[in-house]
């Protein structure tokens, strides 16, 4: 028989890298021992492959499907829901703070300026001369914990 070239083939599969991709897969299904759809003529299964897409003895279709199917990893299985969940009553569900109207009219309201006025007192100031002579709180419950002054050399 005469040889099988991809362009006896790509009227029945217009795209050339789907055409390869779909007679690869063939041929490895018949390397498996899937059964021919057209007679061997002592032929690998490459060639096979491509001869059962240009005699469309498998629609590309099908064989696209097939491609498709072995190459997923984890199966779309679509099931309805045994039993929906029923729906709460409006009393029965759980209020947010955001769901009571009474709460929702008395919100603070704060102009930006407010806001700047707030952080800046809230900033630390720079410390003392005396707090960096030792004077501070934290200096002062060193010493009485330790018993004697950081400045002593005894």
């Amino acid at each position: 028989m005469a040889r099988i070239t991809v362009e006896d083939c790509i009227d029945k599969v217009p795209n050339r890298f789907d055409l390869i991709l779909l007679s690869a897969h063939r041929a490895r299904v018949l390397a498996k021992g899937a059964a021919a759809t057209i007679e061997q003529d002592n032929d690998k299964p490459p060639v096979i492959a491509l001869r059962e897409i240009a005699e469309r003895t498998l629609p590309s279709g099908d064989l696209r499907e097939d491609l498709i199917h072995s190459m997923q990893k984890q199966a779309d299985i679509d099931e309805p829901e045994a039993a929906a969940a029923p729906s709460l009553s409006a009393e029965a569900r759980p209020r947010l703070g955001r769901d009571d109207r009474a709460q929702d009219m008395t919100v603070d309201t704060m102009t930006e300026d407010d806001l700047l006025r707030g952080l800046q007192r809230l900033t630390p100031e720079e410390p003392s001369a005396s707090e960096s002579r030792g004077h501070s709180p934290y200096s002062q419950r060193y010493e009485k914990l330790t018993g004697s002054a950081e400045g002593d050399a005894d």
